[in-house]
């Protein structure tokens, strides 16, 4: 019995829909890191964003993205992380090459990276995590149906409460002391001097103490993996991959879950942060725990959305460009992870404006440069198979470098 060789697959077996859901995501995920990582007690003090011009108009547009965007634009990127996960796993089955070494890895490869990304250039990285998630999903893939929703949707909800749980039990407390002021302003003071090894040194401590040390990593590892055993459920069950067959449930869940997602996160919002409502006992907590519900509700409605909008003439239309990005979403997620530094930090040409530039500013970094990634992701797949670190993922992945001229490429090679 011969077995076929593994490789990537060819243009022809992508699902463009999946990339241009994927494509959407990393713009929000884009946005949320970049003005979550400006915001107060990260890299700017509360007194720095107050006296900007710009303030009373910076705080009510980071409440209504931290309403529409926080938490949900990495759901739908984890969930479709696992999505396609799960759907190379059983393209390499159906092949029969040697798929659980060929997956494992992939994910070997995406560690590594995701590691060298935490500690070098982006501590609040989550390549890391969907490689952990992506080891799980493997020995996890067999379940039912039924298993792999229920399960997904416990590690969802429950794994912030499980973090929690362990820092308690071990006495490992978050180390608050990241937070206050004083380390926000060393960390600008570094960033004055170009000190770019004193930063990754700063932000190394940091991420041992409080996100390894303490448990944090526990409860997103959890959180990735939910969000990617939901994907496989849905993958199994051909939701996206044959969404026109479905097109009905996809638009009445547009039409009823979006709404109801949006409620949800309005109320928890308010519960949580409003200064109107008053401090009676366990106000936050409610709030906490109703963002926990509305979270995967409204993301869900968002991909119901997009999904509807997909398969209109003008939506489809309107969505194709991100496509390509989506096609890149490795490449432009690093990419991105450098803008970030660029804009915040003062290594090299950077520009230093932690502290002095508001969320209004900020958006329009962000449009502006997705903008420019999604003409450049279009003008490079035009000429390329792959983004320059997809190809180097294969590369690593299968033991050779694939073409990467779309010339040498026979059934266009991709993700």
């Amino acid at each position: 019995m011969t077995t076929a060789r593994a490789a990537p697959v060819s243009a022809a077996e992508r699902v463009e829909l999946m990339d241009v859901l994927r494509g959407v995501a990393l713009f929000g995920v884009f946005l949320m890191n970049l003005v979550q990582f400006s915001s107060i007690n990260v890299m700017s003090t509360e007194q720095q964003l107050l006296s900007l011009p710009s303030a009373p108009l910076d705080l009510a547009l980071f409440d209504v993205l931290d309403w529409l965007f926080a938490d949900k634009a990495n759901t739908i990127f984890a969930f479709l992380f696992g999505l396609g996960f799960f759907i190379q796993m059983q393209r390499l089955d159906a092949r029969g090459a040697e798929s659980e070494r060929i997956y494992r890895r992939r994910l070997w490869v995406l560690l590594g990276i995701g590691v060298i990304h935490t500690f070098f250039i982006w501590n609040w990285d989550i390549l890391h995590l969907y490689a952990l998630a992506g080891f799980a999903l493997l020995a996890m893939r067999r379940l039912s149906n039924r298993d792999l929703l229920a399960i997904g949707l416990i590690c969802g909800l429950a794994g912030r409460i499980l973090q929690e749980a362990i820092s308690e039990f071990t006495g490992w407390a978050p180390m608050t002391s990241a937070y206050d002021e004083a380390s926000v302003l060393v960390r600008q003071q570094l960033s004055q001097a170009g000190d770019y090894f004193g930063i990754v040194a700063n932000f190394a401590e940091w991420t041992v103490i409080d996100y390894l040390a303490n448990g944090l990593i526990v409860g997103w590892l959890f959180y990735a993996l939910g969000r990617f055993l939901i994907g496989a459920w849905v993958g199994r069950n051909g939701w996206i991959t044959r969404a026109r067959d479905f097109l009905p449930r996809w638009r009445w869940m547009a039409c009823w879950i979006l709404p109801l997602g949006l409620a949800l996160e309005g109320a928890a919002t308010l519960l949580a942060e409003s200064p109107l409502l008053p401090d009676w006992p366990h106000r936050k907590f409610l709030g906490g725990t109703l963002h926990l519900v509305a979270v995967p509700v409204l993301a869900s409605g968002y991909v119901a959305a997009l999904v509807a909008a997909y398969h209109g003439k003008l939506g489809k239309k309107l969505l194709a460009p991100f496509a390509a990005c989506g096609r890149m979403a490795l490449t432009n997620y690093l990419t991105q992870s450098f803008v970030i530094g660029f804009v915040l930090f003062g290594v090299g040409p950077g520009l230093a404006l932690a502290g002095k530039i508001g969320t209004t500013a900020q958006l329009g970094i962000v449009v502006m440069t997705y903008a420019a990634q999604i003409a450049f992701s279009n003008w490079w797949l035009r000429r390329f198979a792959y983004g320059p670190v997809e190809w180097l993922w294969r590369a690593l992945t299968y033991g050779k470098m694939p073409p990467m001229r779309l010339s040498a490429v026979v059934g266009v090679a991709s993700e």
